[in-house]
């Protein structure tokens, strides 16, 4: 039974992100149709402790990130998200993981979403002691953000095969890319426990197994690090 549901959701999102390619002409508004199709997905089928949105990411030393497709934060402890002229900026404290948008997975578009990854990943993040019944927590030390890329097809001969693995693990560590999704040809993973392994998925699962990888690196991040609100004040003091 799951794995017609699974089948089906496959099957319905490929339906989309292909009517938008075929039935939009202009590369940005292609663009926008899409980016709105991975956000309703995320919308609809992540745990309600996550919000998703495109974003800019923002710190406490006034810095930004590039404009980000896809970013998935925090939907509790998110004090500073604000939307200015239909614009979100996003605390980088908040953020659990970035995804880029594109239609075609490309070695220039692999670089494009590290050098968007990388862009958050500078950023400062902030945290602090959290009072409790029993005392304070410590402050919690802000983990790695995972990021990828979502598209429809690939342009390389062999979709996911050696060449796409080579230039995949070829980006510089700050641009790494961890998860993704070429909804018409599979989903891959880099896990690096034990050695550098990618896993590839095959095509018919590509959407839901992309869905569990993702899951799987949200779940030990727990909570996201609890902001420091003076360092943020101190912005608005200083302007």
């Amino acid at each position: 039974m799951l794995h017609e549901v699974y089948t089906s959701l496959q099957k319905e999102m490929i339906a989309k992100l292909s009517l938008c390619r075929q039935a939009i002409s202009h590369s940005s508004e292609k663009g926008d149709a899409s980016e709105g199709d991975w956000l309703a997905w995320f919308q609809e089928y992540l745990p309600k402790r996550y919000r998703v949105d495109k974003a800019f990411v923002v710190d406490s030393d006034d810095s930004k990130s590039q404009q980000i497709d896809v970013v998935i934060y925090d939907a509790q402890y998110s004090h500073l998200v604000f939307r200015h002229n239909n614009t979100r900026y996003v605390p980088a404290e908040s953020v659990y993981a970035v995804f880029e948008v594109k239609q075609e997975l490309t070695k220039e578009y692999l670089e494009y979403a590290g050098d968007k990854a990388k862009s958050v990943r500078s950023l400062k993040r902030t945290s602090v002691p959290i009072p409790h019944a029993g005392g304070t927590f410590p402050p919690k030390t802000p983990h790695f953000i995972p990021a990828g890329i979502l598209t429809v097809t690939s342009t390389w001969t062999e979709p996911l095969g050696e060449t796409f693995q080579n230039n995949l693990l070829s980006l510089p560590c700050g641009a790494s890319l961890q998860l993704g999704c070429v909804i018409q040809e599979g989903a891959f993973e880099v896990s690096t426990e034990d050695a550098v392994k990618i896993t590839i998925s095959t095509k018919e699962n590509a959407l839901v197994s992309f869905f569990f990888y993702l899951l799987s690196r949200l779940q030990p991040l727990a909570t996201v690090p609890a902001i420091d609100i003076n360092a943020y004040a101190k912005l608005v003091s200083q302007s």
